[in-house]
């Protein structure tokens, strides 16, 4: 008994961008797809600018994985599906989460052994190596992980000008050691990476995708008056401080 997937990654217009454990980034080079002129030319310079489909791999060998709701394009091999929920306690907990994180209240877990194939995408794919530490992660980003990260919620140090500053209240958070992928509007090339050390950062934008837990989040006013805030064009910024690690996305586009 078993399997065997041909024309995949043996493909040449497939590419292995990224593996890390179970997980694999596959690239698309080209869209071979394309049924008019119009769609040949889009693709033709889509595929020039790096906007290329991607796709998530995961093999299970006798393990377990989580993944966004809905990611799923089809499996191969003997496992079984849960929603992740233990009762009653377990779906509140989940649907809170749910709404302080901007994710899904279920998120499937797939336990066995075999491959799992998630949906195409035209964003970009990190997978992150968790070890022994605790990530937040930007609303909306995260795609699947290994169950031994426990996903949970951090709520922002002062909640009112969180509000004020356009941000959600809460985010998500990884913690343990485990894969965790994440999808992202920019390539993890075009990632700067400030490392704190007993010390702050302030950024005028939610273009921090991913930070150490260890680290105070708050968002303030860009000066210490109403009027040098006002007098900077900056308003509120979102400020980190502490010792960690920020990941910082500075050319993704926000709208």
């Amino acid at each position: 008994m078993g399997f065997r997937i041909n024309n995949l990654t043996d493909n040449s217009n497939t590419v292995i961008r990224e593996k890390l454990g179970g997980f694999t980034v596959l690239e698309y080079i080209k869209d071979l797809s394309c049924t008019s002129v119009m769609d040949a030319t889009a693709q033709y310079y889509m595929s020039q600018s790096n906007m290329r489909r991607k796709q998530l791999m995961i093999e299970l060998n006798n393990s377990e994985i989580m993944m966004k709701a809905g990611a799923m394009q089809y499996t191969i091999g003997r496992m079984e599906m849960t929603t992740g929920i233990n009762g009653l306690g377990g779906l509140v907990s989940g649907m809170f989460k749910s709404a302080a994180s901007g994710t899904g209240t279920v998120k499937p877990h797939y336990r066995g052994t075999g491959m799992i194939m998630l949906e195409p995408t035209y964003n970009y794919i990190w997978l992150i190596d968790v070890d022994n530490d605790e990530v937040v992660i930007e609303d909306g980003l995260f795609l699947a992980c290994d169950t031994s990260l426990n996903i949970g919620v951090t709520a922002r140090s002062n909640f009112s000008s969180a509000a004020l500053g356009g941000e959600g209240l809460f985010n998500m958070t990884a913690k343990g050691k485990g894969v965790l992928a994440l999808e992202a509007p920019v390539p993890a090339e075009e990632t700067v990476v400030v490392e704190l050390e007993n010390d702050e950062l302030k950024v005028d934008g939610n273009f921090a995708m991913m930070w150490s837990n260890t680290l105070k989040f708050t968002v303030e006013k860009s000066g210490k008056t109403k009027i040098g805030s006002a007098a900077s064009g900056e308003g509120l910024v979102n400020v980190y401080r502490g010792t960690g690690t920020v990941w910082l996305s500075p050319l993704a586009s926000y709208s």
